[in-house]
């Protein structure tokens, strides 16, 4: 994506935002200046870097955990077909079902630390990346499989030089997927019996306080969030996948 057009995408949110601030014209929209000077503020007495660095270590260490288990899980059964048949009605049950569900059944069985927030985003990117690189793993070219089978490969070389390079792109389209997906529950995570994180600090100024300006200042911390991560995605594929785009 070409950083000029990023940028003018921006300019045209900030001043298609400002517009309709100044059409409604109440305290509960407050104009984009207003907003980022609360947001400059917040950052400067570091009320807000605290939540921003609560709520980066809980979807970090979920996408790292989701990572480091699911990804050779989907190897295995993409490698598979009789460990995929048995596990796939399993996953094909559990798949579809909404995991924002489960946030209050963690809760109760893992209390209100990091680990029960951690566990609920990792619950969604286990399965995203699962499925993807299980569907990518298996649908490798058998003629490819065969000639690095005819070199004396065995399954360890080919899972570490074949299935490995090969799902790579999966694993990041599936972390690229699931990040609007994770930052959203994360906040609804944050709800639940906590006082650091942009979930908390968004719906104590919102709904408590009635600060409207910092509330949004909390909504465009986590926007950056959820952006941040976004671009290390697309970053981390650049320079690994560079095969991808080359021409």
């Amino acid at each position: 994506m070409n950083r000029r057009h990023l940028f003018l995408a921006g300019l045209a949110l900030l001043a298609l935002w400002q517009g309709v601030a100044m059409l409604v014209h109440q305290p509960i929209l407050p104009p984009p200046t207003e907003v980022g000077a609360v947001l400059w503020q917040e950052v400067r007495n570091g009320s807000l870097g605290g939540h921003f660095l609560a709520s980066l270590w809980r979807v970090v260490a979920s996408t790292l955990l989701a990572i480091l288990t699911a990804a050779p899980v989907g190897l295995i059964l993409g490698q598979s077909r009789r460990l995929n048949a048995f596990f796939a009605p399993v996953i094909y049950l559990l798949y579809p079902i909404p995991k924002v569900v489960f946030v209050p059944v963690v809760l109760l069985f893992l209390g209100i630390g990091d680990l029960s927030k951690i566990v609920v985003i990792y619950l969604i990117l286990f399965f995203q990346v699962l499925v993807l690189v299980r569907d990518q793993a298996a649908g490798l070219r058998p003629e490819l499989i065969l000639s690095v089978r005819s070199l004396g490969a065995g399954r360890l070389a080919l899972f570490r030089f074949v299935y490995l390079p090969a799902s790579l792109p999966a694993i990041l389209t599936a972390l690229r997927q699931s990040i609007g997906t994770a930052v959203a529950v994360l906040y609804v995570a944050e709800l639940f019996a906590t006082q650091k994180g942009l979930g908390y600090y968004i719906y104590l100024n919102g709904s408590a306080l009635l600060n409207y300006p910092a509330m949004y200042a909390g909504v465009v911390a986590m926007s950056v969030l959820g952006l941040g991560l976004y671009f290390l995605v697309d970053g981390l594929e650049k320079r690994w996948c560079r095969w991808q785009t080359a021409a």
